[in-house]
């Protein structure tokens, strides 16, 4: 199982990004680039999982308090 590394408010960042960005491939302001950077953004932010994240050793996830 995937761990998850983004948390909260990057969540709603990446969220925001990915629906602004598809919304402005759709009003015709971007091509269609956007659009699919869009959707890559939207799809971390709904699965809090980001492929980069483990790869430059980044999580933006709160510590989980083991007791």
């Amino acid at each position: 199982m995937i761990k998850a590394n983004v948390g909260g408010v990057d969540r709603i960042i990446r969220a925001a990004v990915g629906l602004i960005l598809i919304g402005l491939t759709l009003a015709g302001q971007l091509g269609v680039w956007a659009s699919i950077v869009g959707v890559v953004v939207l799809l971390t932010a709904v699965f809090k999982f980001c492929l980069a994240y483990p790869i430059l050793g980044v999580s933006t996830c709160p510590m989980s308090k083991k007791e």
